[in-house]
Order: structure tokens, then C-alpha cells, then sequence
């Protein structure tokens, strides 16, 4: 993989992930995921970013 593609990628999966803290702004407890639909929603923002991060890191290893 070329230096200017392996940094894009690797720009976009950091992007990915800085913005996961933002997700979790009036979290308190691990429960505040499931007490509201929007908890749930919140939650599976979050590890669908960490999924796609974890897959775009993979195909970059293979590379």
C-alpha cells in the first residue's frame, strides 16, 4: 500500500474514532446505554465505529 493511501485510510479510521467521545456525552453509567431507545442507539453508534475501525485496520495489515 502506498504512504499516501495508508495515511488516508489511516487519517479516516483516527477521525472514526475521535469521535467517540462525543457519543457518550451525558453517559453517566453503563446503564444509562439501555435505559432509553436513544442509550441503545447511542451505544450501537459507538461500537459500530469501533467495528469498522477494527475492519479498516485489518485490510490494512493484509496489505
Amino acid at each position: 500500500m502506498s504512504d499516501p493511501l495508508l495515511t488516508d485510510r489511516l487519517g479516516a479510521v483516527l477521525d472514526a474514532l475521535e469521535r467517540i467521545p462525543d457519543r457518550f456525552d451525558g453517559i453517566e453509567a453503563p446503564t444509562d446505554f439501555l435505559a432509553t431507545k436513544q442509550g441503545v442507539d447511542r451505544m450501537d453508534a459507538i461500537c459500530m465505529v469501533l467495528i469498522a475501525a477494527g475492519e479498516a485496520l485489518e485490510q490494512i495489515d493484509r496489505k
